[in-house]
């Protein structure tokens, strides 16, 4: 009975768990990401706020020479607003500082398919939207 249970308790927990990554609409991109992640690789433990860093923050070959890294326009602080090569001025990226981000599935395309190839000369894997946006939902 025991074993039995505790199945049961396990399951009950993965179906919460899996409802509840949905609940706002950041979370189901997140949840869609996931999904695209693990078909790619059926291992996938789960997105990463370090890698996302990592993404953010680092310098990147490949791309346009005159971005190398997100924090070209974005700036150091994703809560601050950032400025395109051009000139103009960026929301914040941060999703305390904005915290409509990363929530309109078309957008988060849009942004992820011009940024990447910009800065990684690429689309970005499912990996690393999900990890991006990770990070900055902690900022």
């Amino acid at each position: 009975m025991t074993k039995t249970f505790l199945a049961a308790f396990a399951v009950c927990v993965l179906l919460s768990a899996g409802l509840a990554a949905a609940d706002t609409p950041r979370d189901a991109i997140l949840t869609e990401f996931l999904s695209q992640a693990k078909s790619a690789d059926p291992g996938f433990a789960g997105f990463s706020a370090t890698r996302g860093e990592t993404l953010f923050r680092g310098n990147h070959a490949g791309g346009k020479p005159d971005t190398p890294s997100c924090t070209t326009c974005h700036g150091a602080a994703p809560q601050d607003k950032g400025r395109t090569r051009a000139g103009k001025e960026i929301d914040p990226i941060a999703v305390s500082a904005a915290p409509k981000r990363f929530t309109d599935p078309a957008e988060v395309e849009k942004w992820f398919g011009r940024n990447c190839n910009s800065v990684l000369g690429r689309e970005c894997s499912a990996v690393e939207k999900g990890d991006f946006i990770t990070f900055m939902m902690g900022q």
